[in-house]
């Protein structure tokens, strides 16, 4: 795992102008690869799910698929009192003829009267599957915008699904353009304020945004094995800043200490090489725990944990490969010239690479009191993640979309002039052909049950397929699906009135679908997927700890600690979203319930990103230890050695995350809020308080089963009196080695095992 990063530094430090043309060649060629064969967007098939999903498949069969529908509203104007009947007739009539004579559409229906006479309606339904509806809208919106042109004195608007879906991808697309202008500046301020050097802030920036391009394009390669639902760039976007700038700044930070401990001994291109043996190594395994932990969302059996998962795998490894292949090309070619300056103040004061004045401060009671500090700490993240207890998970609605889009606003005034069109069951049967008119009759009883149920309203429309194999019933629920009455009368009419009619005839296939049945059937579909995807989760995140440090104690501590953190986060999150307290500090207004792909979301990508705190720290404590510094002492030297990078890091992560907070689609600012709490949490609370103290009481049985660490410490006792040396300031300058303690490729400083000497051509394994 070492000699990899290794190799690769080497060369790309050697060959500086080769490897950065490389890299950005690379780039080049991955989008425009990505441009050119283009995307593979996810159809409605890929969608369905559950009973629902069986019942589209048979409208499917028969040709009844749900269309592109838009409806036209026509109400008085603003202050002008009453609608005049006459004037929205002859509006209806203007809609109807511009409507019918676009390509776009597939038919328009009569105008409907509201029951109060407020309003007037025409449906008009448009060509081509439900899903590509938003593609083709604009053309009628304008005749829309022209018919409310030519009637000053009336409103004359247009909403459904496709208008909806593009006023949501606008708001979206602006949301993620202010996410940019707030992140990217306070990244950069803040890699200013950690190298002091523009030029090395702007290279973590420019990796993590030339990631970001390279996996957008490889994401479009991708989806045509696995179909992008339209979430893959948000996730790359969210996943590649973090992450990219992470991981340049875990090999920047090493590269500057082993810079100052070397003291200009050592060229650039050897320095670098360190860098690579270390942090490097701490990358690659990070990169790995995030991808494979995203890959378990492949197990949901959902085309949207599936772009998820193959948006934040791509970004992952992307950004892993730029850090070990062009970063040690830009360290070479800027390293010197951007710290000549940072080197001279150096000189007059020995640098800080130790913990800082904080950490130290809170590292000291976490040294004297070790069971004390575990136990406060895990009881506090476990009263953090009481909330769970209470979750509660729906599928966020139509209903749930930001008011900001007008057509949203549409859709409030067109649902109370018709209540009815809220919602909606549709009953699917098929049967054979000759059995039709059976069916017919068995859904006519079942129309006529629904209209004694008060929770159902409207008009039902019974249809069937020309070859008679498919019958369709749709019958209206006048309430928003997330209310009582229009879950319950699901459950009714799936489990009394459909068994009692149509489901009664033998041979006969009856399923129930709509908006309601939609809204039901995901949160249940992923909650039998979650005892899978949580154990895999737990079986990988385990074996990469043990893989990655030879230790299955650490493996069991690992998979702990991302529990408590990821459970924190989470009660957090229902605490703060499921209740209305926090409405107006971020700006969303509650829906009593947290989305149902939003945890499952969370919990899988909070295991990857707690993996990277978890790898980097824990390398640094296991190096120590190879190189036969007491347990004791390698923990806390460990954990303060790296306070200073993985602040940073968190730092960068939580103010990506927290403008993703910013975002009006109520699922992203969950997803957003979480995220940059799970970080807070680990960086602050797993990192300097829980890891420590636990490992601190554990003492040598971290390192079980693997006996390397005590065999290097032999090594090391053996060596000291015969090969320490020391510098001009009468320090011990140690080399470093690759030992076969616990791993045939484990860095450590020793004088055992084979040395990695430094020489011209930087170091080599001798």
């Amino acid at each position: 795992m070492t000699k990899l990063p290794v190799r690769m530094a080497r060369w790309s430090a050697g060959h500086p102008w080769r490897a950065i043309v490389g890299w950005f060649l690379f780039v080049a060629l991955c989008l425009g690869a990505g441009i050119s064969v283009g995307g593979n967007p996810a159809t409605s098939e890929d969608f369905r799910i559950g009973e629902a999903g069986r019942a589209e498949a048979f409208a499917a069969e028969g040709g009844m698929q749900q269309r592109p529908l838009e409806r036209v509203l026509i109400s008085a104007a603003p202050g002008a009192g009453r609608l005049d009947p006459g004037a929205a007739d002859a509006a209806a009539r203007d809609i109807g003829a511009r409507m019918r004579k676009l390509p776009e559409v597939l038919s328009v229906a009569p105008a409907v009267r509201a029951a109060d006479g407020t309003a007037v309606r025409i449906d008009v339904t448009m060509k081509g599957a439900e899903l590509d509806g938003k593609k083709h809208v604009d053309p009628l919106l304008a005749q829309t915008a022209e018919v409310q042109a030519a009637h000053p004195g009336l409103r004359v608007e247009e909403v459904g699904s496709p208008s909806i879906g593009k006023g949501v991808e606008k708001l979206r697309g602006d949301d993620l353009a202010r996410t940019e202008m707030i992140a990217l500046p306070v990244t950069l301020i803040t890699l200013l304020f950690v190298f002091r050097s523009l030029s090395m802030a702007l290279v973590p920036l420019l990796l993590a945004l030339s990631s970001i391009a390279g996996a957008v394009g490889l994401s479009m390669l991708a989806s045509h094995a696995f179909p992008d639902a339209g979430v893959g760039t948000n996730v790359i976007l969210l996943i590649g800043l973090a992450v990219g700038v992470d991981y340049t700044l875990f090999y920047l930070k090493r590269e500057r200490e082993e810079r100052a401990r070397a003291g200009g001994r050592l060229t650039p291109q050897a320095v670098v090489e360190l860098a690579a043996a270390t942090s490097g190594r701490a990358v690659v395994l990070s990169g790995l725990a995030v991808a494979v932990s995203s890959a378990t969302l492949y197990l949901a059996d959902d085309v949207i944990f599936s772009s998820i998962a193959t948006g934040a795998i791509v970004v992952t490894l992307v950004a892993v490969v730029s850090s070990l292949t062009v970063l040690p090309a830009l360290l070479s070619v800027l390293g010197a010239r951007a710290e000549r300056r940072a080197e001279r103040r150096a000189a007059r004061k020995a640098p800080a690479s130790g913990a800082g004045r904080f950490t130290r401060a809170v590292l000291r009671p976490v040294s004297r009191y070790p069971a004390v500090t575990l136990i406060a700490s895990v009881v506090a993240l476990l009263a953090l993640a009481a909330p769970l207890l209470g979750l509660k998970l729906t599928d966020m609605g139509r209903e749930t979309h930001s008011r900001a889009i007008g057509a949203m606003q549409t859709y409030d005034r067109l649902n109370a002039a018709f209540p009815e069109l809220k919602a909606m069951h549709q009953v699917l049967v098929r049967a054979d052909a000759g059995r039709a008119g059976e069916v017919t009759g068995a859904l006519r009883e079942l129309a006529d049950i629904a209209k004694g149920d008060p929770r159902l309203g409207g008009t039902a429309v019974l249809r069937t397929s020309p070859d008679g194999r498919i019958s369709l019933l749709e019958l209206s629920v006048p309430h928003y699906v997330s209310t009582d009455a229009a879950q319950s009368s699901l459950r009714d009419l799936r489990e009394t009135y459909v068994p009692a009619t149509v489901g009664a005839l033998p041979g006969v296939e009856a399923a129930v679908t709509g908006d309601v049945a939609r809204y039901a059937d995901y949160p249940e579909h992923q909650k039998r997927k979650l005892p899978l995807i949580i154990g895999a989760l737990l079986l990988v995140t385990f074996a990469m700890t043990v893989w990655a440090f030879r230790s299955v104690v650490l493996g069991l501590v690992g998979v702990v600690l991302n529990l408590l953190s990821a459970g924190a986060s989470l009660g957090i999150l229902v605490m703060v979203f499921q209740g209305s307290w926090a409405e107006g500090l971020l700006v969303f207004e509650s829906t009593g319930s947290i989305g149902s792909r939003v945890p499952l979301f969370l919990f899988v990508i909070l295991f990857g990103l707690s993996m990277d705190y978890q790898v980097f720290v824990i390398s640094r404590i296991r190096e120590a230890a190879l190189n036969g510094v007491p347990t004791r002492r390698a923990v806390l030297d460990g954990v303060g050695s790296s306070a200073g990078v993985v602040t940073s890091a968190a730092v960068v992560m939580v103010t990506v995350f927290a403008s993703f907070a910013a975002l009006h689609l109520i699922e992203m600012k969950q997803i957003g809020f979480s995220l940059a709490v799970a970080v807070l949490l680990d960086a602050f609370v797993i990192r300097i308080l829980v890891l420590p103290s636990l490992m601190l009481l554990l003492g040598e049985a971290n390192w079980w089963p693997s006996r390397g660490v005590g065999r290097a410490r032999r090594h090391a006792a053996e060596a000291r009196p015969a090969d320490a040396r020391r510098d001009s300031e009468g320090g011990p300058v140690e080399a470093l080695t690759y030992s076969d303690a616990g791993s045939a490729d484990s860095p450590t400083r020793s004088g055992a095992g084979a040395p990695l000497e430094v020489g011209p051509a930087g170091p080599s394994v001798g």
